[in-house]
């Protein structure tokens, strides 16, 4: 049972509620500047291609036009991992690279100027299948990258990443195993997540070198820090952290579009707002990557997995932002929920001539696991095992351990998940439903049932530093100084109240300050779920601190020890003795009391997310409906019950369940031109089709902070996918092997039935 709080737990309106619905924040959008400029980019139609000739003297002589710039009018700036991608480059490798940037004094001005722009372009061959892309003779998109190969190395996660997992005797693993199958699943289906908002930036470059951005990013300090090795250390870079209208997971980097304002706000001396249309936002932002497996599995008749053994291709696209650190993390979550003391998993970062991909929701290990998941689900078919009891037996138990995204070993202290499996199992009657591999849970007709099970948790809730500030006013208010954006989730709420549950003052007597990196101390930003952890524990740790301070200059008043004392409401008083307090203001008027906190890196606590899914699917025309989810894990302790059941439910889109079913990005191989870059084309759930959705929610302490709770905000979409592939190769009775589990995918399994094909083990 959680502990009794008196803000921790209970649903309290978010800060900025009453804003939101009343359109009173300000997001990038609705900010106005004096003689503000538009941005616009000429993106390219080719897939691959040189730039052999550029005119874009008409476009400059355009009344309104203030700047217009092309790869020989700018700076040799370079990002992306490894730092090789130009801002612009003379070679474009999608359809969608940018060719030019205008800036002009509206919208339409800087449109028509980008048609006043002519490019002649030698066009080159194009890969955009990753096996294709490492085969001898394939298009080369980088000096760099002989065999389109991608450098592994991730600097920011320390000297020796993890770059696949390779560990014990893999022979004598398959030796001692009681099946060892193999099978190739491919997670290829590149969706995008799509925040309402899309990525965008106002930029003002001042002299001598400063810049100040407004942005759409929910990382201040990691843009002002990726910025920084891009464009050069020597230029002074402020970043204001404004709300942003969603983010998923993609909104961490944005050093190309940030770039493109500040090299137009560079040349015409004058601010810069460049926001991507919605077809810009998913036709060339980032997506997730592709992922590809061909492994082979042993495994005992009791669960045990005896050796892994494969190879893991993950397509980046033209080029790498954060890809080689969600391998990394991928590799690190993969032994999280699957225990063996045998691995030779090697990857391998493949480009091609697509989008780039970057950071998503589900960060590596979505995308690693699955395609590996299934390939254990081979191995547990020829055995008869129940998938739940799988997961049980080896999802990281305390006492375990894993090596995590730096190649470290960590043992793990968190909690044992498994009761919230069996309560997730029970609420959704699994073990009625199941009725073994590859076998429907009903028929009727054509119609046929089918249910599945996916699990899914990170150790990323304790990456990276956070610091955090109070001040205590002497009115009996608390300010938090984070660099923390509200970037939908309502987590910045959320720390107001463990700042207020340690300080004893009404939730209306705490503020947050807006993030600003010239002026708030340095956050990681709330990514991987580690809002609640890690940025939480900095929040708590400065309000400890300020309570600690505040108590130790009042303990001259009541002639006791500070630690004699507590606070309540604003009023310091002697213990057991409320009546006989002062309010804080008699600690001096000339006196700022500021806590300091901070949080360090701490790999040694997972999450858990296990989901269950129930679908029917029609025989006759392919078509999968999802009918039934439930979800379960474990918290610790809920910091607000509204906003964890907002998370939970949002376990179907922005790239999670339904990048199993309908979500997919088209690109059209002939050409390199997405398909669908529009919300017409590219198919999303409405209203009407949502299913039934459970969540189970425990609450067994784990020893994270004060409140010990862990997030699981990221982690609510991951496991659905292979639930997903489960469900309806188990309705069909025969494996799907791709995602989405499309009509077409689904007729064309069912025609091999016919065939004579059954099961998926080799």
């Amino acid at each position: 049972m959680a502990q009794e709080y008196r803000h921790i737990g209970k649903s309290t309106p978010r800060r900025d509620a009453v804003d939101i619905v009343t359109g009173g924040v300000n997001y990038l959008g609705d900010l106005r500047f004096q003689n503000l400029l538009h941005g616009k980019v000429l993106r390219s139609p080719h897939p691959h291609a040189l730039i052999r000739k550029i005119d874009t003297s008409r476009a400059k002589k355009l009344a309104g036009v203030k700047a217009v710039l092309t790869w020989e009018d700018v700076p040799d700036w370079r990002g992306g991992m490894p730092p090789v991608t130009r801002i612009l480059d003379q070679k474009v490798r999608f359809v969608g690279d940018a060719v030019a940037l205008v800036a002009a004094t509206t919208e339409e001005i800087a449109k028509a100027a980008l048609r006043l722009i002519e490019v002649e372009y030698e066009i080159l061959p194009a890969v955009f299948d990753i096996e294709e892309a490492i085969k001898p003779g394939a298009p080369q998109l980088y000096d760099e990258f002989p065999g389109n190969v991608v450098s592994p190395e991730c600097p920011l996660l320390g000297p020796n990443p993890l770059t696949g997992v390779v560990t014990g005797d893999v022979s004598a693993g398959f030796a001692e195993a009681d099946v060892v199958v193999e099978g190739t699943f491919g997670y290829q289906n590149i969706p995008n997540p799509i925040p309402p908002e899309p990525p965008g930036v106002i930029a003002l470059w001042e002299e001598p070198q400063r810049v100040t951005l407004w942005g759409s990013s929910q990382s201040p300090a990691l843009d002002k820090m990726i910025l920084s090795s891009v464009i050069g250390y020597d230029i002074d870079i402020r970043v204001h952290g404004n709300p942003i209208g969603g983010s998923f997971g993609t909104k961490i980097v944005l050093w190309q579009v940030e770039t493109y304002a500040i090299l137009l706000s560079r040349a015409a001396r004058l601010p810069v707002k460049l926001i991507y249309t919605k077809e810009e936002h998913l036709a060339t932002f980032v997506l997730r990557p592709e992922s590809r497996i061909e492994a082979r599995v042993g495994m005992k008749r009791d669960g045990t997995v005896t050796a892994v053994s494969g190879t893991w291709l993950v397509g980046t696209g033209n080029h790498s932002t954060t890809t080689q650190a969600q391998v990394a993390v991928g590799c690190g979550e993969v032994q999280i929920m699957t225990r063996c003391k045998n691995w030779d998993l090697k990857s391998a970062i493949v480009c091609t001539n697509r989008n780039a991909s970057g950071s998503v929701r589900g960060f590596g290990g979505q995308e690693l696991k699955c395609a590996f998941i299934p390939v254990l689900c081979l191995a547990m078919e020829k055995l008869g095992i129940d998938p739940l009891e799988f997961i049980k037996k080896n999802y990281i138990k305390p006492g375990q351990g894993y090596f995590w995204r730096d190649g470290n070993w960590y043992d793990y202290r968190g909690i044992d998940y498994s009761a919230a499996m069996e309560e997730g199992a029970r609420r959704f009657g699994w073990r009625e439903k199941w009725q073994g591999w590859l076998k429907p849970t009903s028929v009727n007709g054509s119609l046929r049932r089918g249910v599945g099970i996916g699990v899914h948790g990170n150790a990323d809730i304790g990456e990276d530093v956070s610091e955090a500030y109070i001040r205590l006013g002497i009115d009996g208010t608390a300010t938090l100084i984070s660099c923390v954006t509200e970037h939908g989730t309502g987590q910045r709420s959320n720390y107001l109240k463990m700042v207020a549950e340690v300080l004893g003052l009404p939730l209306e007597k705490v503020f947050i300050s807006p993030s600003d990196s010239i002026i708030t101390p340095f956050d990681f930003g709330p990514v991987g779920s580690r809002g609640t952890y890690a940025i939480g524990s900095a929040a708590i740790a400065a309000a400890e601190d300020a309570r600690r301070k505040l108590l130790e200059l009042a303990a001259h008043i009541f002639e006791v020890p500070a630690e004699d004392l507590d606070t309540e409401d604003g009023m310091i008083f002697v213990k057991g003795d409320p009546d006989g307090g002062v309010p804080w203001i008699a600690v001096g008027h000339e006196r700022t009391v500021l806590g300091y906190g901070r949080f360090e890196p701490d790999f040694t606590l997972a999450n858990c997310m296990t989901t269950f899914v129930e679908v029917e699917v029609d025989t006759e025309t392919g078509k999968v409906t999802l009918l039934n989810v439930v979800n379960a894990t474990d918290v610790g302790q809920v910091i607000d019950p509204q906003g964890l059941e907002g998370q939970l439910n949002g376990c179907l889109g922005s790239s999670g369940i339904d990048s199993a079913l309908m979500e997919e990005t088209i690109i059209d191989h002939a050409t390199g031109r997405m398909l669908n870059p529009n919300l017409l084309d590219y198919k999303w759930r409405t209203f009407a089709e949502l299913p039934v959705i459970e969540n189970v929610v425990l609450e067994t302490a784990v020893s994270s902070h004060r409140f010990r709770a862990v997030g699981v905000g990221e982690v609510s979409t991951s496991p659905g996918p292979t639930a997903i592939l489960m469900a309806v190769s188990n309705a069909i009775g025969v494996w799907l092997h791709e995602y989405p589990v499309t009509p077409e995918r689904v007729l064309a399994a069912l025609a091999g039935v016919v065939g004579g094909v059954k099961g998926g083990a080799r």
